[in-house]
Parts: C-alpha cells; sequence; structure tokens
C-alpha cells in the first residue's frame, strides 16, 4: 500500500521589527493626509471658485473622487505590506502612484481649462 504525503507549506507569521510597521503607519498616513487635502481642495473649488459652473464641479468632483480613492487604496496597500512584512515576502508594488499621478493629471488639465477660457 502505497501512501500518498501531502506537503502543506506553512506561512511564517511572526511580529516585524517595530520600526517597520510604524514606517508602514507612517506612509499610510502621508497617503491619508494626501486624500483629505484633495478633498478639501475638491469642496473648495466646487463651492467658491468663479469660472462656470461645469468647470469648477468637474474639477471638483475629479478631487473628491480621487480622494476616496486614495483613502481605500492607502488602507489596503497598508494591509498588503503589513501582511507581507509579516510572512517575510517581497513588498507588494504601490498602486496608489499612477493612480494618484493620473488623477492629479486630469484635475490640472481642467484647472488650465478653466485659467485658459
Amino acid at each position: 500500500m502505497v501512501q500518498e504525503s501531502c506537503v502543506v507549506a506553512e506561512s511564517v507569521d511572526h511580529e516585524p521589527d517595530y520600526r517597520f510597521t510604524l514606517a508602514n503607519e507612517r506612509t499610510f498616513l502621508a497617503w491619508v493626509r494626501t486624500a483629505l487635502g484633495l478633498l478639501a481642495g475638491g469642496l473648495a473649488v466646487s463651492q467658491f471658485y468663479s469660472a462656470p459652473p461645469l468647470w469648477h464641479k468637474a474639477i471638483g468632483a475629479v478631487c473628491v473622487t480621487l480622494a476616496g480613492v486614495i483613502a481605500v487604496g492607502a488602507f489596503r496597500q497598508w494591509r498588503r505590506v503589513q501582511s507581507a512584512m509579516r510572512n517575510d515576502q517581497p513588498l507588494p508594488q504601490p498602486a496608489l502612484v499612477p493612480v494618484t499621478v493620473a488623477g492629479v493629471g486630469v484635475a490640472a488639465l481642467l484647472a488650465i481649462a478653466v485659467v485658459a477660457l
């Protein structure tokens, strides 16, 4: 009688060095500050800017939407990095950087259109 052995890889879950955990939290908080700044800026532009309503509402909507995406993405990235550190895996690539650059680029193009018109 032949028995098959089933090898289950156990993940190594340990508490990382507290300095790395604190650095991960600082990065998370920096992204949250960015989101709060975009949220405040988006609300300010949509309420107080004197351009035609469509333009400043569009800029405000882009900024507020981007703020929500960054806030959610920051939490997801914080959890992914924390999990990778606990399991001795490579750190995941941040997906927020291209999203932030694209969103700010769109808001900047809309702002340029407002100034040019």
